[in-house]
């Protein structure tokens, strides 16, 4: 009998900077149950641990207690699969190097595998999701920051110290004319093409011009790129032109990655993904104005196929799979 018979479980666990989900997953991807912790909740990292325990054991012990898990994968930012580790996680209340998976694996006796949140998404959409049977692929998380998760080979790259894979910060305006990012350095990709640079693109453009735009309705500082989403649907023409740029700058990198690994697809996560055609159609374009000529055609944009509250947990379980 093989160990996945009598341990038909995984546990998820995705770290936000505002929320940590963790569920329980059987080798469908199917969610068995689920809970939550308020991450900045907890100052000291044990009472953190103690928190996401006190509340997970329950789940683990309806499920047939802990000889039926068998790994707990966790999705995070800065998050080292070599070493297990988050590494100087700016978004997350604790400092420097955090040991999380052996923290995890002390309280619970499970082993416990670690990676960043965009590698656990490329893990669950190749498990899961829209990635199934490919060898090759690039993630692409567009969230609070751009994210992603390379898989060359069937295998997520993480480079010799467990955090290759940072396409987010690409620079795409050279010089002092880009735009301030949060890693401290001008014109990373991130700072435009994230869900906060799409906002932040608004709120200059608003400030630059006069033209009419549903977005003056929201106060400049209240302004989400759900809503520039909103006006874009409602025929608002400085909401689209806001996705045709962002877009743009979007297909030029893709472009630029493509040539980098010759992915079968470029799969992308987030809310922005959501945006269909806004933001499809000037990714794509800007995709085929800049490929060279012998990757033209080949790969496939794609958005992922996990539901968007389901897949941080799926994507960090899927992790545990492979533990011994």
């Amino acid at each position: 009998m093989n160990s996945n018979m009598e341990k038909p479980y995984v546990v998820g666990i995705d770290i936000g900077g505002t929320n940590t989900v963790f569920g329980i997953v059987d080798a469908r991807g199917s969610i068995l149950s689920s809970g939550s912790v308020k991450t900045q909740a907890y100052s000291s990292i044990g009472d953190y641990v103690d928190e996401v325990c006190k509340n997970l054991l329950p789940l683990i012990i309806a499920q047939g207690g802990v000889d039926k898990i068998k790994g707990i994968g966790i999705g995070a930012p800065n998050g080292n699969y070599y070493s297990g580790t988050i590494e100087f996680a700016p978004n997350l209340p604790w400092k420097g190097i955090i040991p999380l998976a052996a923290l995890f694996e002390e309280k619970l006796g499970i082993p416990t595998a670690l990676t960043n949140d965009a590698n656990a998404a490329a893990v669950g959409e190749m498990t899961y999701g829209a990635a199934r049977g490919m060898k090759d692929f690039i993630m692409i998380t567009l969230g609070t920051g751009v994210g992603s998760g390379i898989v060359i080979n069937g295998q997520v790259v993480y480079g010799h110290d467990g955090f290759a894979g940072e396409l987010g910060h690409v620079i795409m305006r050279r010089g002092d004319t880009g735009r301030l990012c949060g890693c401290g350095r001008k014109g990373c990709l991130e700072a435009y093409c994230s869900a906060t640079g799409v906002a932040r693109t608004a709120r200059e453009l608003l400030a630059a011009r006069t033209d009419a735009s549903l977005l003056r309705n929201i106060p400049s500082e209240n302004i989400s790129s759900k809503d520039v989403y909103d006006a874009a649907v409602q025929g608002d023409k400085l909401a689209q032109e806001i996705f045709n740029s962002t877009g743009t700058l979007l297909g030029e990198a893709l472009a630029d990655f493509i040539a980098f690994s010759s992915p079968e697809a470029i799969i992308l996560f987030g809310g922005l993904a959501k945006s269909g055609d806004y933001i499809m159609k000037p990714i794509q374009k800007a995709i085929d104005d800049n490929i060279l000529t012998i990757f033209k055609g080949k790969a496939k944009l794609l958005v992922s196929e996990l539901k968007d509250s389901d897949a941080a947990v799926l994507g960090a379980s899927a992790l545990a799979w492979e533990l011994k």
